[in-house]
């Protein structure tokens, strides 16, 4: 079974050269200027949109010969936050909370969310014989990072069922943010925690190493429906490179268009650049599992990120975020769709 490990904060640098620079339309530019574009994401497969459009290509042609793409792999959300509210990303694929927390922190002035990615794919996974909430009082979950958007979703479940959960580990459960997420599935695995709510893979691997599903966190929206990643640019960005945006958003789109018509060889070529960027894979069958939890999607489903927010303040990690409308901006999203024949979205 796998188990890569990514050290804290950025773990891999890649450097791709790239056309054109495309207008609003997504036609070239030849006499544009250089532009460096830095993107961040996390090297598990709820980022297959972003491990897709490096490795199939689609970035370097819809970029442009006079855009730099330099992407920087992450173990969390939260740390992309942390690089984008310094000023070391322009772009990046992180989870509903660390958009959140990116908008509220900078008092709405730091990104904007341009495109959804990936939906699904997080789960709560605890030792066999545990089969309810009550059974949970005095044992230890893992999630990827405090605040994130897992670790949100665990202690918002919990308070459901009249459990606490305090940020410094306490109360009835003991909630313990381990990175990388990896790290949390060898410590299932050894006995040193009793389960995790983790995204894909990690989830499917705590199963294969005698976990049970106690929540797939799909049940627990409507329609099962719920934004697991984004695709964020800095504002400042967006206003000084839009043609770069608009060329990072076609590439966004025909990855996902190539994930959904070829869900095999797209699940392949993700696998091949995660051994690139961690120097192993998945193997086959946690690959093929763990994505049937995943739907990938350029749909931000901006209502689920309202209720993110939500309940974020509830377990006392948030406080009340004000016109959190105002975190989209996919005029530049339903331009690229329309473009390629395909439903535009709304926030």
């Amino acid at each position: 079974m796998r188990r890569a490990l990514l050290a804290a904060g950025v773990a891999g640098l890649t450097l791709l050269g790239a056309g054109c620079s495309s207008s609003a339309a997504g036609s070239s530019g030849s006499g544009s200027a250089p532009v460096v574009l830095r993107l961040g994401f996390l090297a598990n497969i709820t980022h297959e949109p972003a491990l897709i459009g490096i490795a199939k290509g689609f970035f370097a042609k819809d970029l442009g010969k006079n855009v730099t793409l330099k992407t920087s792999v992450f173990s969390s959300g939260t740390e992309e936050t942390t690089a984008l509210l310094a000023g070391q990303l322009d772009a990046a694929y992180v989870g509903p909370n660390p958009a959140i927390n990116a908008w509220q922190k900078s008092n709405g002035t730091a990104i904007k969310i341009i495109s959804g990615a990936a939906s699904g794919g997080a789960s709560l996974v605890v030792k066999k014989g545990i089969t309810s909430a009550s059974q949970l009082k005095g044992k230890s979950l893992a999630t990827p990072s405090l605040g994130n958007t897992q670790d949100v979703a665990a202690r918002y479940w919990l308070k459901q069922h009249s459990m606490t959960a305090t940020p410094t580990g306490g109360g009835d459960v003991s909630i313990k943010p381990i990175k990388p997420n990896s790290a949390a599935v060898l410590e299932f695995a050894s006995g040193q925690i009793d389960g995790g709510w983790e995204p894909e893979p990690y989830a499917t691997e705590m199963v294969l190493d005698g976990g049970t599903r106690l929540v797939n966190e799909a049940s627990l929206w409507p329609g099962g429906n719920f934004v697991t990643t984004n695709l964020v640019v800095t504002q400042s960005f967006l206003k000084a490179h839009p043609s770069t945006v608009n060329g990072l958003l076609k590439g966004q789109i025909e990855a996902n268009t190539y994930i959904n018509a070829n869900s095999s060889a797209a699940a392949s070529a993700a696998n091949a650049e995660l051994t690139k960027l961690l120097g192993k894979g998945l193997k086959p069958n946690v690959l093929s599992a763990a994505l049937q939890y995943i739907h990938f999607t350029n749909d931000p489903i901006a209502t689920s990120l309202a209720t993110d927010a939500q309940h974020a303040v509830a377990v006392g990690l948030l406080t009340p975020v004000k016109n959190l409308s105002g975190i989209y901006d996919l005029g530049p999203l339903n331009a690229q769709l329309k473009a390629a024949g395909q439903p535009q979205v709304s926030p």
